[in-house]
């Protein structure tokens, strides 16, 4: 009796975290009918459990068969082989795909439009592995065999290819980690995610403001113009003055590409 007892004592504490969770993550769940009828999240997240129970005891077929209704009714497909934890959410949930070898950790929450998927036809693990807490916000892609901390937040529409530590930020395709360790923000608070490529544009928008404003001051005053504003020039040298090695140096802009250059 106690080893069907506590399995069971496991499984509805496990469906209790997915619902109570909602109204914590989600501010328009009114009431328990609401959200018990109208979340596609829930639906998902429940008739996976069920799937993987089934895909657990090595049935064949009927565990991919109930994904698929599943994927039918909510728009939200995953495989019954992946591991997800209790208490996670998925919010609208439209275009959620989480493949096979995907674990996913406790109360994460994952927003529309989420791929936690493979990066090709490897074999064994090939999909990521995700800590507690964790929030994936809409559109990101989360793909290989990767391992995303706990804690860390991934910005809408980013894609995300290299591990990430714990209580990370990361934006930006591909992913580049913008923020670490840094004060601690709502789950929910999304306007709070940095932005480094509009810092970027802004700063060169900022520049071209200022070279405006002097080629306008030199216009307005011809006897200017034979003048050379010596900050204009400012870490400028000829080219036939710089070392030949200082060119095609492809290194210098992978730094760049990692999100070092910004």
């Amino acid at each position: 009796m106690k080893k069907v007892l506590k399995p069971l004592k496991s499984i509805i504490k496990t469906l209790r975290a997915d619902f109570a969770i909602i109204f914590e993550r989600d501010p328009a769940a009114r009431n328990w009918l609401e959200v018990l009828l109208c979340y596609p999240g829930l639906h998902a997240i429940w008739l996976y459990r069920f799937a993987h129970w089934l895909h657990q005891l090595k049935l064949p077929v009927i565990p991919r068969m109930i994904s698929q209704f599943a994927r039918f009714l909510t728009g939200i497909e995953i495989h019954p082989g992946a591991r997800i934890g209790m208490g996670a959410f998925i919010d609208h949930g439209m275009g959620v795909v989480i493949g096979e070898t995907t674990i996913v950790g406790e109360y994460v929450l994952i927003y529309q439009g989420v791929t936690l998927g493979g990066t090709g036809k490897q074999s064994g693990k090939r999909h990521p592995t995700l800590g507690d807490n964790v929030v994936i916000g809409a559109g990101a892609k989360v793909l290989g065999n990767i391992e995303i901390g706990s804690n860390c937040r991934i910005g809408a529409g980013s894609v995300v290819l290299k591990a990430v530590p714990p209580d990370c930020t990361v934006v930006g395709i591909p992913g580049r980690i913008v923020h670490r360790h840094g004060v601690k923000v709502s789950a929910l608070d999304h306007s709070q995610t940095p932005d480094p490529e509009g810092d970027v544009i802004r700063s060169l928008i900022g520049r071209v403001e200022q070279l405006e404003r002097s080629s306008e001051a030199h216009a307005l005053h011809p006897l200017n113009s034979y003048l050379i504003d010596a900050e204009l020039l400012k870490n400028v040298r000829p080219r036939h003055l710089i070392p030949s090695d200082h060119f095609d140096r492809p290194e210098e802009y992978e730094g760049f590409s990692e999100g070092g250059g910004i």
